[in-house]
């Protein structure tokens, strides 16, 4: 039983990727490049995930495109820089930080910040709201008549 839990939680991770047997290169110090540049890379089909684990046709044309760069010598940097000279920033993961990507940076904790700001706004309000909840002089007439009309058992 312990063999099988070995085996199956060892082959779960490598069903995880969707790279294909012959995408793979024959030196595993390429391949391993590749794969860690691969996990930086968005798949821009599918959005926010890595060309490592998209199925999707361009996840693979960039998986072969990196490989290819790799066997002809390219750092990890060039190879990064060239994807991103052809696809854009868009294509990393983790945009770099420059002018063109502050929105990028800022705005989730600018909005958080709003967020918070918005609901202790809306707490102090709800607390310092009084709610007139007496009754009017002819509404204390009218229950009083339901009341005794109901304790005589008469009904209407």
């Amino acid at each position: 039983m312990r063999y099988i839990l070995i085996l199956i939680f060892t082959i779960i991770p490598l069903m995880a990727t969707a790279v294909e047997p012959d995408e793979v290169l024959a030196d595993p110090v390429l391949e391993a490049r590749a794969r860690v540049i691969s996990k930086e890379l968005r798949c821009v089909v599918c959005k926010n995930q890595d060309i490592d684990s998209s199925n999707a046709g361009v996840a693979r044309d960039l998986r072969l495109l990196v490989r290819e760069r790799l066997v002809e010598g390219d750092t990890d940097e060039e190879v990064i820089a060239y994807i991103v000279a052809r696809y854009g920033d868009y294509v990393l993961l983790k945009p770099p930080f420059k002018p063109s990507t502050y929105i990028l940076w800022f705005m989730p904790p600018i909005l958080v910040l709003l967020a918070i700001g918005f609901g202790t706004m809306i707490i102090l309000q709800a607390r310092n709201k009084t709610v007139n909840r007496s009754l009017s002089n002819s509404d204390e007439e009218e229950v009083v008549r339901i009341l005794s009309t109901i304790q005589n058992g008469d009904e209407k």
